[in-house]
């Protein structure tokens, strides 16, 4: 069996863990089409990294203090 093989490194857990809640919403309330699954997720994705960006851009961790 040829398995797929991922290593994401921590902030794409965060983005992956984004945009799963995102798209879980939209599909439990029913806004994802029959079909449209895929591009939901895209959009999902897209938000989630546009998120992303803006917490970036407007917060300071820790680490960046040094």
């Amino acid at each position: 069996m040829n398995k797929p093989y991922m290593a994401l490194q921590p902030t794409e857990v965060a983005l992956l863990e984004a945009a799963s809640r995102i798209y879980s919403a939209r599909l439990a309330s029913g806004q994802v089409s029959e079909g449209g699954e895929s591009a939901a997720i895209e959009t999902a994705v897209a938000e989630s990294i546009s998120m992303g960006r803006l917490i970036d851009e407007r917060v300071m961790a820790d680490k960046e203090l040094d």
